[in-house]
């Protein structure tokens, strides 16, 4: 099983840690490196930065920084084809979780020539891509924790997820001074992905001590640091709190998996263009109520973890409670048709997150029907 982790993730985090790339890329064994990050990321001078610390220390590099938000397959079969022409070296996948995803795809299909990113399904077992570092630009995915990235089919209309055990970032490099300014509706987005990871991975069917241990801890920090970060961009110590309680959360999710919040969060995005993290947020209160009969004890965690007590013993309804003031807080819920999603579309959404992989996690099975319920309550 590639969960196994047969590549383990180093981490590294602090203010200014991205300065030792160069050691880390000759580390892995490697004296180039080719950066995969998003269209929008040079605007904000994060790629220029990462390109002079490359620069400084005489590592031959390039950058491909064609990835846009929820990539298509055909931006990572282009940048594999850029990678096979460059030649071998580490993979840096800079930025969100966008960013990430598509690295550690271009990374794959660059070992595996001929393979197309359509052909997913059948890369679990292909040979090794090159070896990727991590540097996440926001707090949100914890995509740096893990062997697979989410991509789009735009043909088909729904998510894929492709993967492989040597993908999996070799250092996750966690630098908070890279996430400062981040918007405050980007940090809320990505924020609330967080606290979604954590409090599906807690109610996970396959959650077990380890998963349960990170997620809760995560749920902690993102309560605790998530208004600081959305209010100032600029407070250092929430920013690093969040990324870490990101990565927390990642390593939660890998062990345990998501659930029907993620499927529906990936439906919404294929089907309306709706970023991750605010379809998560439109939905999540409702899905926790939804599977509450069967995560009890998940939510009573995750009240805990949020510091809330119920007056009547009521412990997953005091976490739902709590989800809501917090996505009222930092200004993120809202209702679907104000997401530009058409109700004609509803069904074919519902029948996309029950059949979506992730769903499978789930504590409690969803029908089209009652996720189809769950969309409509929210659409208004």
């Amino acid at each position: 099983m590639w969960l196994s982790a047969e590549v383990c993730v180093r981490t590294e985090f602090g203010p200014g840690v991205v300065a030792d790339l160069p050691a880390h890329i000759a580390s892995l064994g490697h004296s180039r490196a080719f950066v995969v990050t998003d269209r929008e990321l040079r605007a904000t001078g994060i790629v220029q930065r990462v390109e002079k610390v490359l620069a400084a220390a005489d590592v031959d590099h390039t950058v491909y920084e064609d990835i846009g938000p929820n990539p298509p397959t055909d931006e990572l079969d282009a940048g594999s084809l850029r990678l096979r022409q460059f030649g071998a070296g580490a993979v840096i996948a800079l930025g969100g979780g966008s960013a990430l995803d598509a690295a550690k795809g271009i990374s794959l299909l660059a070992g595996n020539p001929g393979a197309v990113a359509a052909d997913a399904d059948a890369l679990w077992d292909a040979a090794p891509g090159l070896p990727v570092i991590a540097v996440p630009t926001t707090a949100g995915t914890g995509a740096e924790t893990n062997g697979f990235g989410v991509v789009e089919d735009t043909r088909a209309h729904s998510k894929v997820y492709i993967g492989h055990y040597s993908v999996r970032p070799r250092i996750a490099v966690l630098d908070p001074e890279l996430t400062v300014g981040l918007p405050g509706r980007m940090t809320a987005a990505s924020g609330i992905d967080v606290l979604a990871h954590g409090i599906e991975s807690l109610a996970s069917r396959n959650a077990n001590p380890l998963s349960r241990a990170y997620a809760t801890q995560a749920i902690t920090m993102v309560g605790q640091w998530l208004p600081a970060a959305y209010r100032d961009g600029t407070d250092l110590e929430a920013r690093g709190q969040m990324m870490l309680g990101a990565h927390l959360a990642g390593h939660a999710m890998t062990l345990s998996g998501l659930g029907l919040v993620h499927g529906i969060g990936h439906a919404l995005t294929a089907h309306a263009g709706i970023p991750h993290g605010v379809a998560v947020a439109a939905v999540l209160a409702e899905v926790m109520a939804f599977t509450a009969p069967a995560a009890s004890a998940a939510y009573e965690t995750t009240a805990r973890a949020l510091r809330v007590t119920p007056a009547d013993d009521d412990w997953p309804g005091a976490a739902i409670d709590a989800v809501r003031r917090l996505t009222e807080a930092i200004e993120i819920r809202r209702p679907l048709r104000d997401l530009g999603v058409e109700r004609a579309h509803l069904p074919a959404i519902a029948s996309a997150a029950v059949t979506d992989a992730i769903t499978r996690n789930a504590p409690r099975q969803p029908s089209d029907a009652q996720v189809l319920s769950l969309l409509q309550a929210v659409y208004d």
